[in-house]
């Protein structure tokens, strides 16, 4: 009996548009929303890379991963900020909201990158086209976020992810690119090596010392001339991608499983009082991560890895879920002196971790102290907050809690 032909898949890839541009501009829309704008990573001031430019500032050259002096030099009346990154986790999950409400299956690929997979609901919308669904959805989230998501679709997540790239304004198109079933090689013809996701700059130089820049040309080999110019893995890989094929399956995954902040000291540590100190900014640290999504957590993990590499850890997990740094503090600081207590030696790392999360909203804390303290106060809650807001005006640095010792 003859194998039943598998029905090509539907998978669409969601790309918001300038993503942290546009979060960067509903923040503030006096001022980022009123200028060509380059949002900042790493470093403050100059000393920055470009992480996003606005459209404006494209024209003028400007490109992501470039540096800021040079972002300026092109583009003076450039406004520069730094990444909403609050902003940005809330609006990532309001986008997820709405293309849940459409496709069984989400799978988040960044924090601007949505992939769905449609199989099986074809009955649902009335066996309406790739294309026509992905207007839909298209308007859905903007209807709903006021965010321009474009998207790209095929029959693998990799077509729909290169059908995205045709889908965005800066090409010119509609917000929707579909690649038809049995039309993906004829696509593909039509793109740069360097344009395929997995071949970086050093591949493509590589491929270029052999004479391969384009799609076309590798096409154009059969597969012991292939072998013989990129060797036989190399050969197989790149065989399957210049043809769209790719069978990575849309799996929907769970957000971010921990928390994390560490560092690795320049001299080892053995003082307690100065790992405390490195704690408390540890703490802080990942407390406001938190939360700036909106979650709070229950299990606080230490780690510390002593001068000789031997790697310890200690975790607890409480009952009621915390969100504040003075309530975090104090598990991680019993925490860490139960590990030099178990061993004491230089510290050369240090590191504490937030898991076991739920979302944030209205929660029953205790207003007064009581003859069992509770973990967190209302109090805690406000202070932690009002810290945020101001480090989110003023840098980091502007306020730092106290400690008793």
């Amino acid at each position: 009996m003859l194998d039943t032909p598998r029905p090509a898949r539907r998978i669409l890839l969601a790309d918001a548009d300038a993503f942290f541009v546009a979060v960067a501009r509903m923040e503030d829309p006096e001022g980022a929303g009123r200028a060509p704008l380059l949002i900042v990573g790493g470093a403050a001031g100059s000393r920055g890379v470009v992480c996003s430019a606005s459209y404006e500032t494209r024209k003028f050259g400007v490109r992501s991963a470039m540096p800021i002096a040079r972002a300026l030099r092109l583009c003076p009346d450039a406004m520069c900020v730094p990444v909403p990154r609050g902003a940005c986790s809330r609006m990532h999950r309001a986008i997820r909201a709405v293309l849940e409400r459409w496709a069984p299956v989400v799978q988040a690929a960044s924090i601007d990158e949505w992939y769905l997979d449609l199989a099986g609901t074809e009955r649902l919308y009335e066996d309406a086209s790739l294309d026509a669904i992905a207007h839909r959805i298209r308007d859905a989230v903007r209807a709903a976020t006021t965010l321009s998501v474009s998207r790209g679709g095929g029959t693998s997540k990799l077509v729909a992810k290169l059908a995205g790239e045709r889908a965005k304004p800066k090409t010119g198109a509609t917000g929707v690119f579909v690649v038809q079933p049995g039309a993906e090689l004829d696509f593909m013809r039509q793109l740069a090596l360097a344009d395929i996701p997995g071949i970086g700059p050093k591949t493509t130089a590589r491929l270029a010392e052999r004479g391969l820049r384009q799609v076309e040309e590798v096409l154009a080999l059969d597969a012991d001339a292939l072998t013989r110019l990129v060797g036989d893995r190399d050969a197989r890989w790149l065989a399957e991608r210049v043809r769209g094929r790719d069978d990575g399956a849309v799996e929907e995954r769970d957000g971010a499983k921990s928390i994390s902040r560490d560092e690795t000291f320049d001299a080892d540590i053995h003082d307690d009082l100065l790992l405390e100190g490195e704690l408390t900014e540890l703490v802080g640290r990942a407390a406001a991560e938190l939360r700036s999504d909106g979650l709070t957590t229950r299990t606080i993990t230490v780690r510390i890895r002593d001068n000789d590499f031997t790697t310890r850890q200690a975790s607890r997990t409480v009952d009621d879920a915390l969100t504040s740094d003075r309530a975090l503090f104090s598990i991680a600081r019993a925490l860490l002196y139960k590990l030099r207590k178990a061993r004491r030696m230089p510290a050369r790392l240090l590191g504490v971790s937030l898991s076991t999360f739920t979302a944030s909203g209205p929660r029953q804390l205790a207003l007064f102290d009581v003859s069992t303290p509770p973990l967190e106060t209302r109090k805690d809650v406000a202070v932690s907050r009002a810290m945020d807001a101001v480090r989110a005006r003023f840098g980091r640095d502007a306020i730092a809690p106290g400690r008793k010792h």
